[in-house]
């Protein structure tokens, strides 16, 4: 994820003497991560998670550190979400026995190391821990783990619905675009009558290129390894070597028409066509697209000589939106071939160039 502040700068819209964005037709880029730690803190502090059942009371105390990076970035109203952060939260709880006396007070961390706009469909790894590891601190533990978890993560959920909303950004798009309307400058007047004649054009221009399917994209890389193609092959369709790099389960079938599972079943799809050492098409589903789409992943593997291996990749279909809204699945999409899948397996196998 490119950090905040850091994006091409023909993209970013530069200050106008008026203050205006018209219409948000340029890339507006807002640092979102003060208002993650304020929402996150607002949503997760002094949560009351058991209150006397089984004698046992647990409660969320602060959250003590919220880092890493959130922005939301909006170009013609459209928002587009990106953060990756982690959490830490200390809860206290206490243990009675049948006649209300203490039997034990603790105090422990919630940690959530990897909250992200990638896995935005996913509830995120919750660590919990307790300082006294004891047999009633255990208890408290696990307690905290039944009750507590769903409770922090439906809260997570809050966050990450929000922020794809735009978050601290959602009110005042609304509020520009009241702004322009009200203002009467000849100077905004010819600006949003520019911007409207740009739309006009790039609707047509855009309709005539995705007449054949509109709101889905296509990626095409190369790639290049230091093994024979055959190697590469069995790589990509053996589970235990996908597991292996992934560091994640996986489930493939070698057979045509066979189903495979990937990423602990983030990734379903079916096995199209199979020319062993050359060629792998399957189609592919991620676990956060609208229901019903699926998409074509096309692998060619060429030996143009003995111990090199070119991979060219076409993944067709790729819808621009998530289920939720989110406008980063093209580019998540692209992120992973490259880091989670290609550049894994030349760091595991020591395939690299």
């Amino acid at each position: 994820m490119a950090k905040y502040g850091e994006g091409d700068k023909r993209w970013i819209v530069e200050d106008r003497p008026d203050g205006a964005n018209v219409h948000n037709w340029h890339w507006a880029e807002t640092d979102c991560l003060g208002w993650s730690r304020d929402l996150l803190t607002k949503l997760l502090n002094n949560l009351t998670v058991l209150d006397g059942e089984g004698n046992i009371h647990l409660k969320t105390k602060t959250v003590d550190k919220v880092d890493g990076e959130a922005y939301v970035n909006i170009r013609k109203g459209k928002i587009i979400p990106g953060y990756e952060i982690s959490l830490s939260l200390s809860w206290e709880g206490e243990a009675k026995d049948a006649d209300g006396k203490s039997l034990l007070k603790v105090d422990g961390v919630v940690e959530i190391p990897y909250i992200a706009d990638e896995n935005a469909d996913e509830d995120p790894e919750v660590k919990i821990s307790v300082k006294d590891e004891g047999p009633i601190g255990k208890r408290l533990k696990e307690a905290m783990l039944a009750k507590g978890k769903p409770l922090i993560l439906e809260k997570v959920r809050v966050y990450v619905e929000s922020i794809a909303k735009g978050g601290p950004v959602k009110d005042e798009v609304e509020a520009k675009k009241i702004a322009i309307k009200s203002n009467s400058t000849a100077a905004v007047a010819a600006a949003a009558e520019a911007v409207k004649k740009e739309v006009v054009v790039e609707k047509k221009e855009v309709k005539k290129k995705k007449e054949s399917k509109k709101g889905f994209k296509t990626i095409s890389m190369t790639e290049k390894f230091s093994c024979r193609a055959k190697d590469l092959f069995e790589i990509l369709m053996d589970e235990n070597r996908w597991k292996g790099f992934s560091q994640s389960n996986a489930k493939i079938s070698k057979e045509v028409g066979g189903q495979i599972s990937i990423f602990d079943g983030s990734v379903t799809g079916t096995n199209l066509e199979l020319q062993n050492g050359s060629l792998i098409v399957q189609k592919w589903r991620f676990g956060s697209w609208p229901d019903g789409i699926d998409s074509t992943v096309r692998l060619t593997l060429e030996e143009p000589e003995p111990g090199l291996t070119v991979v060219k990749l076409t993944h067709s279909d790729i819808p621009e939106e998530d289920r939720y809204g989110n406008a980063t699945v093209v580019e998540n999409t692209e992120r992973g071939w490259r880091d989670l899948i290609f550049q894994r397996i030349r760091a595991v196998f020591g395939f690299g160039i």
